[in-house]
């Protein structure tokens, strides 16, 4: 009665339909997309085309299923519009600079048992930062394939019914796909990827973390990196390798006589792509209050950080960033300390 009312032109029925899937529709596009706030957009798209062709949905397929062959349709004709392509994940100056995080909160949400008896399995490997990285490698449709049989578990017949592609095609594009994964994936992710949450001995190493961004010790937080770590910082084609370069970085960000000195720091736990995070605010020269400066994601290793995620303004660096204020207010984070 209600896809009637839907189909009829009814806009109460129709959102009552698509409301539900709006939060796992976004993280589909996420996953596609790689920026949280593109996402959002192809949400929107996606949503005004299932409303002007909801007269052809006839229900053969569930209202779930339709939306994500919209979406993955949309996503697919935006990527088209883009010359956004990645050249090589092994140099770090060609890394994925437009990759957003993705808040632990609202996967919490999305796989809720309080979101019902359909209610996605997200599982850890397909939204972690080194797997929405690599993805990003792969053409268009090969990205669209893997995600709807590895992340949203489709048989290849529905992946195929939802690409208008043949059964034939979709298995070839899954085989070279998975193969460019295998490559592309740091060496130790298959070991990392199956742990759903933090350990306590993970949990400690974030505290001594934050403490040691907040009392700007730089001796404090060589400790915590393993000698090879690696910290880079979306969206500028910039990275640090190694435990002695990103010291160096600190001490010239903590130094008050440094250019690069901003104001003390405070951090606040948090967490993303299952990752555990810390999001840091700044008191910049003059300014009473504490705005947010970005989000660190964390990759921890063997008791060690092994890679850090910075997630800056790409806006003036010493005025506060609007985009981040409503990426923090995503996470659940205060606007201000």
């Amino acid at each position: 009665m209600q896809s009637e009312l839907a189909r009829s032109g009814d806009e109460s029925a129709f959102a009552a339909l698509t409301e539900p899937y709006r939060r796992e529709i976004h993280l589909h596009c996420y996953r596609m997309l790689g920026s949280f706030e593109e996402a959002e957009d192809m949400v929107q798209e996606t949503l005004f085309r299932a409303w002007r062709s909801r007269a052809a949905f006839e229900g053969r397929s569930t209202v779930r299923t339709w939306l994500y062959r919209i979406a993955t349709n949309a996503c697919l004709d935006y990527l088209e519009s883009q010359s956004r392509r990645p050249r090589s994940l092994e140099s770090p100056q060609n890394e994925v600079n437009w990759i957003q995080p993705y808040p632990d909160r609202i996967l919490d949400e999305i796989a809720s048992p309080a979101a019902g008896p359909d209610a996605l399995v997200i599982e850890k490997e397909t939204i972690e930062l080194a797997y929405l990285i690599a993805i990003q490698y792969l053409p268009p449709r090969q990205r669209a394939v893997l995600l709807l049989r590895d992340a949203l578990g489709l048989s290849a017949k529905e992946v195929a019914d939802v690409l208008d592609d043949s059964l034939a095609s979709v298995n070839s594009a899954l085989s070279r796909a998975r193969s460019v994964m295998r490559k592309k994936l740091p060496h130790q992710y298959a070991e990392s990827r199956t742990k759903n949450t933090a350990t306590a001995a993970e949990r400690k190493l974030v505290e001594r973390y934050m403490d040691a961004i907040d009392r700007a010790d730089v001796t404090a937080l060589a400790e915590l990196l393993r000698e090879d770590a690696r910290l880079t910082m979306p969206p500028f084609p910039t990275w640090f390798q190694g435990r002695e370069e990103i010291t160096r970085d600190f001490v010239n960000f903590t130094d008050p006589s440094s250019p690069s000195h901003m104001g003390p720091v405070r951090t606040v736990a948090t967490a993303a792509n299952r990752q555990p995070a810390v999001a840091a605010y700044v008191r910049r020269p003059g300014d009473p209050s504490v705005h947010p400066l970005g989000i660190d994601v964390l990759r921890i290793e063997g008791g060690f950080i092994v890679e850090i995620t910075r997630f800056i303004p790409a806006g003036p660096p010493r005025t506060p960033d609007p985009i981040h204020a409503r990426l923090f207010a995503e996470f659940g984070l205060p606007p201000t300390l």
